[in-house]
């Protein structure tokens, strides 16, 4: 019976899905910094395992500080870069009916930007506005719009997609013209833009285990749980990551959602990781706090917050550079304050993701805006999902999340056939992995009973005492969200103390300092209060 469901499942594979064309490696240049010898060094091992020519290099003199002055990214990388595509004959610049100068044709596509060239270009400093005098009106109150129309500062990336444009403004950002597309960009009648993508992080190990990790996923397909961190702060980011969400389970890919304010709890046991997103806090927390946690091979993941890429070094700071640090393949961030409105569309970068663009090119068609705060971190020719449709070579360890994926191309019209597929498949493969997302998905059709059937399955499935806790703390959680608040209480107790020792009951304990948390520790009669007189 083992055998036959699983010929059931690769069956399937003969389906065969269109994927997108990545950008041709002979249309990418690769920029670095000739001040840091790593940096060199970097791009041409990249360009090699990309087969990117190696005439398509580009060493420019640059500042080694990761942030520089306007004037100096003009005199040291805009102006000379151009120079360099002028002296290739890589483009052909001319002046369109409005007066503005800019390519017209344009052989390289994508810009990949390797660690060593700086990253954020600061704001001008601007004079003091003159004293209000006695009888002046008040001033306005600034608005967000107000704010934005003052900022120049911006990500040396963003910077760079219409790099080839003259005279154009930098005070506040620019529309994207790719942004929202449905083709590949080599098809996009686009000369005048090019996409830039950043091969960068806490070292330069990790960046290239950043491309390993990209070119050995790109033959397997990307596998594994995604994980979807809700904040209920504000709609438009809230409504992303519910499109995140569904647009991963109508894939096949179990999705974990955690709906509650807080972001997931300490130490929560995100096992086989390939997917995360999740906002709204400053650096780092919840499940990246356990030291042994890593990302699954290739994984992508996002944390979106104002300053998420503020820094690329410290792997304990911010999001970007612990995302990386933890494994993780790919993510996207923000050098500076970039508003909500004007930051990566998650939805949309998820989608173009899933259906087998690149990295760069998923980024470009979820930013809304250029000459601005945004980065893409990772080997830009990245395609995670190329292998959507199950094709590809096979891992054992892939076999569960492969199966979830055939089943929804197969019976995802008909969900009470899948789930008596499923039903079948996890019996016969004792498999918890299938079980879990059996429950999740009975989750996100509103049917909390039938899920918590699912998890104690899957509880007695899993192998690993990890991904019990998880199932526990998935049963917490729809206790929680039906406000049983005593029975939460009293599983969450009982997880943390049938798991002692393990670093995964901390989420108990998060959440229990959430939902009972601990009284106050009793006043010491003789110490002295603060701010009352001896």
């Amino acid at each position: 019976m083992r055998l036959a469901i699983l010929l059931t499942f690769a069956a399937l594979t003969t389906v065969v899905r269109s994927v997108p064309v990545p950008p041709d490696p002979k249309t990418v240049a690769i920029l670095y910094n000739k001040a840091v010898p790593e940096s060199a060094a970097l791009a041409t091992w990249y360009a090699a395992k990309r087969s990117i020519p190696a005439d398509n290099l580009i060493g420019l003199d640059l500042p080694t500080a990761p942030e520089i002055s306007r004037k100096l990214f003009n005199e040291t990388l805009l102006s000379p870069l151009r120079h360099e595509f002028d002296t290739r004959g890589w483009w052909r610049r001319d002046t369109d009916k409005n007066g503005i100068r800019l390519p017209v044709d344009n052989r390289i596509r994508v810009l990949t930007i390797v660690r060593g060239v700086p990253l954020k270009i600061q704001r001008t400093p601007q004079p003091a506005p003159p004293a209000a005098k006695p009888g002046d009106p008040p001033k306005p109150a600034p608005t967000p719009q107000n704010m934005m129309d003052a900022i120049d500062e911006a990500s040396v990336d963003s910077e760079l997609f219409l790099f080839g444009v003259d005279d154009r403004p930098i005070k506040a950002s620019l529309p994207n013209p790719y942004y929202h597309s449905t083709q590949s960009f080599a098809n996009a009648p686009l000369p005048f833009l090019v996409l830039v993508g950043r091969l960068d992080g806490p070292d330069d190990a990790t960046c290239r285990r950043m491309v390993e990790d990209a070119l050995a996923t790109e033959q397997t397909g990307l596998w594994g749980r995604a994980y979807v961190d809700l904040a209920n702060k504000f709609p438009l980011g809230d409504n992303w990551l519910e499109s995140v969400a569904k647009a991963c389970n109508d894939t096949g890919i179990p999705t974990v959602v955690d709906r509650f304010n807080d972001t997931f709890p300490t130490n929560y046991p995100l096992t086989d990781a390939a997917l995360y997103y999740g906002w709204y806090a400053w650096n780092a927390d919840g499940p990246f706090l356990n030291p042994a946690f890593r990302f699954r091979r290739g994984a992508v993941a996002v944390h979106l917050h104002s300053f998420s890429a503020a820094q690329l070094t410290n792997p304990a700071q911010n999001w970007c550079a612990p995302l990386l640090a933890r494994g993780a393949a790919a993510t996207l961030g923000n050098v500076y304050e970039p508003f909500l409105h004007l930051t990566h569309d998650l939805a949309a970068f998820n989608q173009c993701l899933l259906d087998g663009f690149s990295l760069v090119e998923a980024a470009a068609m979820a930013t809304p805006a250029v000459s601005w705060q945004s980065v893409v971190l990772g080997d830009p020719l990245y395609q995670p999902f190329r292998h959507r449709d199950g094709s590809g070579t096979k891992a054992d360890s892939d076999r569960d999340y492969r199966a979830l994926r055939l089943a929804m191309m197969e019976w995802g019209g008909n969900p009470t056939e899948m789930d008596r597929k499923l039903a079948l498949a996890a019996s016969n493969l004792n498999s918890g992995t299938i079980h879990e997302a059996r429950g999740l998905r009975a989750l996100a059709a509103k049917d909390p009973a039938t899920a918590a059937k699912r998890f104690e399955e899957a509880k007695n499935a899993f192998a690993s005492a990890a991904d019990r806790i998880r199932m526990d703390l998935h049963l917490i959680a729809i206790w929680r969200a039906a406000g049983d608040k005593a029975a939460a209480v009293q599983a969450l107790r009982a997880l943390r103390d049938r798991h002692a020792g393990m670093p995964e009951t901390a989420a108990a304990t998060a959440w229990l300092n959430i939902l009972n948390p601990p009284p106050p520790p009793p006043a010491n009669p003789n110490q002295t209060p603060k701010n009352v007189p001896k």
